[in-house]
């Protein structure tokens, strides 16, 4: 696999994602364009970047995990990562 681990720890409710890497928590409204593709959008965000909509598509799941793609919106550039559930999540 190319690249560097990076984690993230998340959790979803309703429309609302609010997620947590590298020690920094952010909110982010969830848009679901198909049932297998969402736009990210950060409700507070600090600066232009973080503006910036990030769309998410699933690839593949299975019971406990999904690979997604995901880049910012208009940008050819994508990145890959897998989410696994973890314990004491529903």
């Amino acid at each position: 696999m190319d690249g560097v681990k990076k984690t993230t720890v998340f959790e979803r409710k309703d429309s609302i994602e609010i997620e947590t890497f590298e020690g920094k928590t952010d909110t982010s409204s969830i848009r679901w364009v198909s049932d297998c593709e969402y736009i990210l959008q950060k409700i507070h965000p600090k600066n232009i970047e973080e503006k910036k909509a990030i769309t998410m598509k699933i690839l593949t799941s299975s019971k406990n995990s999904y690979t997604f793609e995901f880049g910012i919106v208009g940008s050819d550039q994508k990145q890959r990562g897998t989410v696994f559930k973890i314990a004491g999540s529903r």
